[in-house]
Parts: structure tokens; C-alpha cells; sequence
């Protein structure tokens, strides 16, 4: 398994932490993340993130329901139990509109939880690594991924110079999902060894 070191820093202002976020992208060093105790607007596009495509996923999503919905009702009404009530049409799609769009509804949101979760990777076993204590209370907390070891002081350095109160440098093994990081005590013991 792949052995992942971060260089971590911590800034205690947003008006801090834009310029270091540009800075980090203009230099060139790989960003892995920035962690913030309540949304920021604007800083995924200081990141570089594109807009997001849940909608995309929310429209198929419900399109698919909508779909079950009419062909089911249609296949129920016209082949499985044709029933004529009082000469209506077997197939009255103005009665069918109150559940198609119950349904068109249901899958649309539950598609989308289900999309979201599994793209941020909150599901139930995935454990997300905590860079620093206060990163959910007050502090704002920039990861950087080290790709070569000999630059390590150099990216600390950097990131001094960009206004941070503090820099470290974490380690963890990727896993079969990303982010297994339970193993950083262990690799810093076979370092010392």
C-alpha cells in the first residue's frame, strides 16, 4: 500500500487564506485539500473546482423515476390487470400524474443523497483523516501532498511564508478507499527503528 506524506498548515483568517490558496496553486506543489469550520464562498474557485454535477445526476436521477412510474402504471392498467372502470381509457395518464410525480420526486432525492455521499465519501466505514483538532472550531487547515521527499522542508517553508501559524508534516497509507489512516503512528515507529 502506497505510504502518502502531507505537509499541513493552519491559518486562523479566511483573508489569510485566499492568497495562500493562490499561492499553493501557482507554485505547483499538489493541493490535496483545504478544510474549513464553516462554508467559505468562493474558495472552491480560488481551488480550481469546477461546478459541481449533482444536477446532472438529480435530472437522470428523476427522469429514471419518472419512467418507472409511467411504465409501470401503463404495464399494470393495460396488460397485468385491465380493468374498465366506467369506460375510462386503460391508459389515463391524468390519473397517473400524482404518483409519477411522487416517485419522480422520491428518486431524485434519494439519488442524490446516495450520489453525494459516495462522491465526498461519508458512507458508513470510510474514515476521514482529522489534519488538525480545530479544523471544525476555528482554524483553517491547507494539506499539501509531498510527491518528492527532498522538498519537504521546502514546502514548510513555503507555507511559513504564506501567513501560516502552523505547519507540520502527517503521514498516511492509502488503503482500499482513500484516506486509511490509522497507520501514521506505526509509519513514524518503523522510521525512528
Amino acid at each position: 500500500m502506497a505510504i502518502k506524506k502531507f505537509a499541513v498548515a493552519c491559518y486562523d483568517d479566511e483573508a489569510v487564506l485566499f492568497p495562500a490558496v493562490e499561492k499553493v496553486r501557482h507554485s505547483g506543489y499538489k493541493l490535496h485539500d483545504v478544510y474549513t469550520p464553516f462554508p467559505v464562498h468562493g474558495l472552491d474557485v480560488a481551488l480550481g473546482h469546477k461546478e459541481s454535477d449533482l444536477h446532472v445526476a438529480g435530472f437522470c436521477f428523476g427522469i429514471t423515476g419518472t419512467a418507472t412510474a409511467l411504465s409501470f402504471m401503463s404495464w399494470v392498467f393495460t396488460k397485468d390487470w385491465s380493468i374498465n372502470y366506467g369506460g375510462k381509457p386503460f391508459f389515463a395518464l391524468p390519473a397517473f400524474i400524482p404518483i409519477t410525480f411522487e416517485l419522480t420526486v422520491m428518486f431524485a432525492a434519494v439519488g442524490m443523497v446516495l450520489t453525494y455521499c459516495y462522491l465526498n465519501q461519508i458512507m458508513p466505514g470510510v474514515k476521514k483523516h482529522i489534519f488538525h483538532p480545530r479544523q471544525t472550531d476555528d482554524l483553517f487547515v491547507v494539506a499539501i501532498e509531498i510527491t518528492d521527499p527532498a522538498a519537504e522542508l521546502e514546502i514548510i517553508d513555503f507555507l511559513k511564508t504564506t501567513g501560516a501559524t502552523e505547519t507540520n508534516v502527517q503521514v498516511a497509507e492509502e488503503g482500499w478507499w482513500y484516506g486509511r489512516w490509522d497507520k501514521e503512528e506505526e509509519y513514524q515507529k518503523q522510521q525512528l527503528a
